[in-house]
């Protein structure tokens, strides 16, 4: 595990939402942290692994279909004395939506 570099090419802005998943998956009891056009952070019990691949589903408003992204964990951070890891990661490829909805989004 390496500790976050700061190499972002702009600003996320702060998203505290729980991530749905199923029960003891490795995102129970995960909750995001912040968000940008490129990438997303999070918080979870489970170690995550750089450059593990992982498929996310993004709800940017109520009632509008969601975007679907494929991306990579780029660093994960293990916070201290809580049993849990802070995760990096940017999102690699579109699987449904576009970047430009998320780009719109953040607009």
């Amino acid at each position: 595990m390496t500790a976050p570099s700061n190499k972002r090419i702009e600003m996320r802005n702060r998203c505290f939402v729980p991530v749905e998943s199923k029960k003891d998956s490795d995102f129970d009891q995960t909750q995001t942290v912040d968000i940008s056009p490129h990438g997303i952070g999070f918080i979870s019990s489970h170690p995550h692994n750089i450059d593990e691949k992982i498929a996310i589903e993004i709800q940017l408003k109520p009632d509008t279909d969601p975007v679907l992204v494929v991306g990579t964990v780029k660093w994960v951070h293990r916070l201290p004395g809580v049993g849990q890891f802070r995760i990096g990661m940017n999102y690699d490829d579109f699987i449904s939506g576009t970047p430009k909805r998320l780009d719109h989004y953040f607009k």
